[in-house]
């Protein structure tokens, strides 16, 4: 089955679709929370849920969410994780400054958590530590933090913005990657009520750091063609965020889908 964590772009393609959130604010920076949930597939058969809950209130906010296996998943291993990012509302841009992903795969649980500073990732703590790496381990240096996103917001994309030239450099407590937008086209898109075309981004996955060299999962997420983000503009914050995504993994093709969408 699908490893949702070590896959590399587990976070991004599960966790940070968090972003596909519909937000709204009512008023002036009002208090304002939303309740929604997406539907993770590989190929036809379902394999995860998702809810999300988004909270504004000043110029604060607070995104959680919690992705929980089901059907087959389950069988072999059940995963769930919650996370969560807070931090400062402003000009239509979320600038975080603290990122925690609980992870539980069995028996096994992780806690990762992250504190961001203009910009920069400045302190990572990870429960219980990691074990020794391997000599094939490509280290995390500070350099590498620089200018990151956090793996819930990094999706959402300024409304003025050329949304598929751009690089989204993403780091979720262990790995640090790239995920390299280009243009697709658009294509139609239903998302419960909301229906419309989406801007369509191909995506390429780049490893930075944070990972063992050789490693299958990655050296094939290096190398795949197929990879897409759908773009929609949301109608209160005037922001894109993704409404779909394909994924191919050794597995099949996992696909991410919303239910509901501020279209």
């Amino acid at each position: 089955m699908v490893s949702l964590r070590r896959s590399g772009l587990a976070v991004t393609a599960a966790l940070a679709f968090v972003s596909l959130l519909p937000f709204a604010v009512s008023g002036e920076a009002a208090d304002y929370h939303y309740d929604t949930a997406y539907n993770v597939s590989l190929g036809i058969l379902p394999i995860a849920r998702l809810t999300f809950r988004t909270e504004v209130k000043d110029d604060r906010y607070e995104i959680s969410g919690r992705f929980r296996s089901s059907g087959l998943v389950d069988v072999v291993r059940e995963v769930s994780a919650d996370s969560s990012v807070s931090g400062i509302f402003a000009g239509n841009r979320f600038q975080p400054e603290r990122y925690r992903l609980d992870y539980k795969s069995g028996n096994k649980k992780s806690r990762y958590t992250i504190t961001y500073a203009d910009g920069a990732a400045v302190e990572t703590t990870v429960e219980p530590p990691p074990k020794p790496r391997p000599k094939s381990w490509v280290p995390v240096t500070d350099a590498d933090l620089k200018s990151v996103l956090d793996p819930i917001g990094a999706l959402l994309i300024p409304g003025d913005a050329d949304v598929c030239s751009r690089t989204l450099p993403i780091y979720d407590g262990e790995s640090r990657m790239d995920l390299v937008l280009s243009p697709g086209g658009t294509a139609p898109f239903t998302a419960g009520k909301a229906s419309g075309d989406a801007v369509v981004c191909s995506v390429r996955y780049v490893p930075i750091a944070g990972y063992k060299k050789g490693r299958k999962d990655i050296e094939y997420l290096k190398s795949v063609t197929g990879m897409e983000i759908w773009f929609a503009k949301t109608a209160t914050l005037k922001l894109y965020a993704p409404v779909y995504a394909k994924i191919p993994t050794r597995y099949g093709t996992v696909h991410v889908s919303a239910e509901a969408f501020d279209g």
